[in-house]
């Protein structure tokens, strides 16, 4: 150990001033004096303790003099440095020239932070890491305290500023004008003058407790306004969720007096919540009652409870009893789905039969909770178990004819297309731009009067001819713009729009969906079971490829298995008339209507991708029906008229998909605020497009569809008529213009039980309707002068479907026999029964004839193919026999449409 570490040095005086400061700085501070060696210095550690205990006097300024002179090193970048002890040079734990602990530099610069402490302190005076980002309790809560006072004062002054809603002058609604395509004014409608303010003494106790068991139980004692149901309204919308309103009365009778701010915003919400503060505080529970019922939308354009008990009931709201205050408390849950006339325009689940069964179930439970609630007694709850009886809705005036299918058909696209709900467009203010060509509506209306007036007779034949139903719609097949339609005899007795979806079949009409299907898709390999992809798939051609037309066809999946239902039952399809066609093409299977072909093409092609094809066209997937039946393919499903001549527009349109659509823009305040944006697709390529219209074209010139013919333009169609003759269409087009005509009988008294579509025979004085019949002669008469002016366009010629294949499906075989001379075509006569004979001929050596047969028929497929029955052949293997097809007893001008023997589908079930 070296010499000067073992003497002391000589004792010096202490001092004063600079020097004494920075002394003591050096030396720790702490309970105890730090030694020499600990010091890291040459000097003797200094005793603060008494004078007895080492003879040393106390330094110079003492601890607090030594902790202002640390303070004061620390403002320095960097502390003196000195020789140091075995930590290296200078500087103590929170020096900066160094540390105790290492050689080098120390931790950082010592000391707090340089400058004055802040009022607000933070980041915090005097701390060191996280701790100084670390609020204070007293940060916290002054700044908790001067919120909460900014949000007092500002509630204090928002409650200061708004008024108490007065009904008589903000609950009111306006027009809506309606414009034809031509933008000249068509109807005004609006529910302005459908009501009337009643004060409460003119509402009855048991519509006041209904509403009350209802929708607030509280009501007489709760403060107006719902805390907890205002955050979680203002939470959801905050974060993207469903819109919920007000859950108090209050809440709602303010929301309905804000009919200029209906928007779904915290703002509005925040508004709603102090004016109902203030109507809560204020204003007295019974005209709170009474503004919230005299507000109310009820539907049927009835705002207030007085328009209501006249629209539903046909009296005064001062008559109401109990059942009928809990039915119209029912409906201010949503008119549009609780109204028992229903709105099957606007939501197909809002029918009236699904409308009547959401009413009686919410009435029994309002009437139920008014017992428990004490505001009706068990006695007389128990008068109430019949639904009210309630009366049709009633019409404007001016919404007479077709006017009122027309305004129902753009409230519908409005809903669907924009998102303005039946309630916003009863409040009014909108200014409608139409698609509508008012001369094609009248001339429209005009074609299906005309035979009307001269065929259908009810007095006359009241078994056959009541309730005849006729729709139709016309759509423009480059757009997709309805341009007219037939919603039936008058939208004010009539209520139903016929032009929409009906529930009636449409046949045959669906045919061309299979056929392109068929184009687009192919048919399955029967080889390869389910292992096949779409690259195993053959294309069909409606002229090289051949199915059997045979009357009572057994139906077999593309396999070849014989199709059985859950019964284990077969199907061997019927033709209309019984008709055999044998072995025909696609073609002509269209143009005679013929069932069996389709059937089984369907089959082959698989169901679904049927389905699939004609959702592409353009029809609604909620219109066709689902699982995989035979009869699909012939059109049991129920598409409306205006989707059946949207869909059809697709082929007339070289393949490209528009949603047919009844509004072009929608104006508020001289503002557009909504505008129809096209949205084509295209899910067929030109060349199927090209060929199905070129199939359909040839059904009008010399198949089913001949009456439709329009002289020195192309035409395209397909006639429909469903088994048992339950409805009857003729669907067709030319390059500009598509239009669907629909027909059937179906009682439209809403308020009658188990009504049900009724056949046909005997209509009009006709045997049987087809679709041949009147449906094709008010689509003649309609399109003559429709398309009058238009320039004459020819339909494309048919373009060859890529690499599609010669198919012989569904019994049908390569040999093709010499047809006999077409039949002329004539009007049909009573239906026959008996199948026309079948021509045989002496088949190859190679086939096997049934036991007890020397030949085998050459449609018979069971005994010319008993190895792959029903399946695809593939290529021809025998050589065609020299005999013709058979002659079919019936007409070209008879439409089969899926008709046969009254069985689903025109087929035989067989056990």
């Amino acid at each position: 150990m070296s010499e000067h570490r073992r003497k002391m040095p000589p004792q010096q005086p202490p001092t004063g001033g600079r020097a004494a400061a920075r002394r003591a700085a050096q030396q720790p501070v702490g309970r105890r004096s730090a030694t020499a060696h600990e010091a890291g210095t040459g000097a003797p550690a200094a005793s603060y303790g008494p004078p007895s205990s080492a003879g040393e006097e106390r330094p110079y300024g003492g601890r607090a003099e030594a902790r202002r002179a640390a303070q004061r090193g620390s403002r320095r970048k960097g502390a003196e440095t000195g020789p140091g002890g075995p930590g290296g040079s200078g500087g103590g734990r929170r020096g900066g020239g160094g540390g105790g602990r290492g050689s080098g530099p120390g931790r950082g610069s010592g000391g707090p932070p340089p400058g004055k402490k802040r009022v607000i302190d933070y980041p915090r005076y005097g701390k060191y890491g996280w701790r100084r980002w670390m609020p204070s309790w007293k940060l916290v809560t002054g700044t908790f305290l001067f919120f909460a006072a900014s949000l007092m004062g500002a509630a204090a002054f928002a409650y200061s500023q708004v008024e108490i809603p007065d009904e008589a002058k903000t609950a009111t609604s306006q027009n809506n004008i309606y414009y034809w395509s031509d933008k000249t004014r068509m109807v005004a409608t609006g529910s302005g003058t459908n009501r009337q303010i009643v004060p409460i003494a003119q509402i009855p106790t048991s519509m006041q407790n209904a509403v009350i068991s209802a929708e607030n139980k509280t009501f007489r004692d709760d403060s107006g306004v719902d805390p907890m149901g205002i955050a979680r309204a203002v939470w959801n919308m905050a974060k993207g969720g469903e819109t919920q309103g007000g859950s108090t009365i209050t809440q709602q009778y303010v929301k309905n007096n804000r009919l200029d701010d209906q928007s779904q915003t915290v703002t509005r919400k925040v508004k709603e919540l102090f004016i109902s503060m203030k109507v809560g505080n204020e204003v007295e529970k019974p005209d709170i009652m009474a503004g919230y019922l005299n507000t109310s939308y009820y539907g049927r354009g009835a705002y207030g409870i007085q328009a209501a008990a006249r629209a539903y009931f046909n009296k005064d709201a001062k008559d109401l009893d109990p059942s009928q205050s809990a039915l119209l408390a029912a409906v201010l849950k949503g008119a549009t789905y609780y109204d028992p006339a229903g709105y099957p325009e606007i939501d197909s689940e809002a029918t009236a039969q699904k409308n009547t069964e959401r009413a009686t179930k919410r009435w029994k439970w309002i009437l139920d909770e008014m017992e428990k609630d004490g505001h009706l007694t068990a006695a007389e709850r128990a008068k109430y178990t019949t639904f009210p009886k309630v009366a049709k809705p009633g019409q404007n005036a001016n919404l007479g004819g077709q006017i009122g299918y027309l305004v129902r058909t753009a409230n519908a696209n409005i809903k669907t297309q924009f998102g303005i709900s039946v309630q916003d467009l009863e409040r009014g203010g909108y200014e409608i731009f139409t698609t509508f060509d008012k001369n094609k509506v009248a001339k429209l209306e005009k074609s299906v009067q005309k035979i009307i007036d001269k065929h259908i007779d009810p007095k006359k034949r009241p078994e056959d001819d009541t309730h005849v139903q006729f729709g139709g719609a016309s759509v423009d097949t480059a757009t997709g713009k309805i341009v007219a339609l037939y919603g039936g005899a008058d939208a004010t007795k009539h209520f139903s729009n016929n032009a929409d979806a009906t529930g009636a079949m449409v046949g045959s009409t669906f045919k061309p969906f299979v056929l392109a299907a068929a184009m687009k898709y192919g048919v399955r390999d029967p080889k390869l079971g389910s292992v096949q992809d779409e690259s195993s798939r053959t294309l069909v051609d409606p002229d090289k490829s051949r199915y059997s037309g045979k009357n009572g066809l057994v139906v077999r999946k593309y396999n070849g298995d014989t199709w059985v239902n859950e019964k284990g039952e077969q199907w061997k399809q019927t033709n209309d008339e019984f008709h055999d066609y044998g072995n025909i093409s696609l073609r002509e299977a269209m143009i005679h209507s013929a069932n069996s072909p389709y059937v089984q093409l369907g089959m082959d092609i698989g169901i679904s991708t049927v389905r699939q094809t004609a959702e592409e066209a353009g029809l609604l997937e909620s219109s066709l029906v689902q699982g995989e039946v035979p009869s699909f393919s012939l059109g049991i499903s129920s598409p409306s008229a205006i989707r059946m001549a949207g869909a059809y527009s697709t082929f007339a349109n070289g393949g490209k998909q528009n949603d047919p659509y009844s509004v072009e823009s929608v104006k508020k305040e001289g503002v557009v605020i909504k505008q129809h944006e096209a949205a084509t697709k295209q899910p067929f390529t030109p060349a199927i497009a090209s060929q199905v219209t070129d199939v359909l074209h040839d059904v009008v010139e010399k198949g089913t569809g001949t009456k439709a013919r329009i002289p020195g333009r192309d035409v395209a169609g397909k006639t429909g008529t469903t088994d048992a003759n339950m409805s009857a269409w003729f669907v067709g087009y030319t390059a500009q213009l598509a239009t669907a005509i629909d027909m059937y009988r179906y009682d439209d008294d809403d308020t009658k039980k188990d009504r049900k579509f009724e056949d046909m025979y005997g209509t009009g004085a006709q045997p049987k309707i087809h679709g041949s019949s009147f449906p094709s002669r008010i689509w003649q008469d309609y399109m003559s002068q429709a398309v009058e002016g238009m320039p004459l366009v020819k339909f494309p010629e048919p373009m060859d479907i890529e690499n599609s294949e010669p198919v012989f499906g569904g019994g049908a075989t390569s040999q093709t026999p010499t047809p006999t001379a077409t039949p002329t075509p004539t009007e049909s006569t009573m239906p026959t029964t008996t199948p026309p004979a079948t021509a045989t001929t002496t088949p190859p050596a190679t086939r096997t004839p049934k036991p007890g047969k020397t030949t085998c028929d050459i449609w018979d497929w069971d005994c010319n193919n008993p190895g792959n029955p029903g399946g695809n052949t593939g290529q021809p293997t025998t050589t065609p026999p020299t005999t013709g097809t058979p002659t079919p007893t019936g007409t070209a001008t008879d439409d089969s449409g899926g008709n046969g023997n009254g069985r689903p589908g025109g087929g035989v079930w067989v056990p």
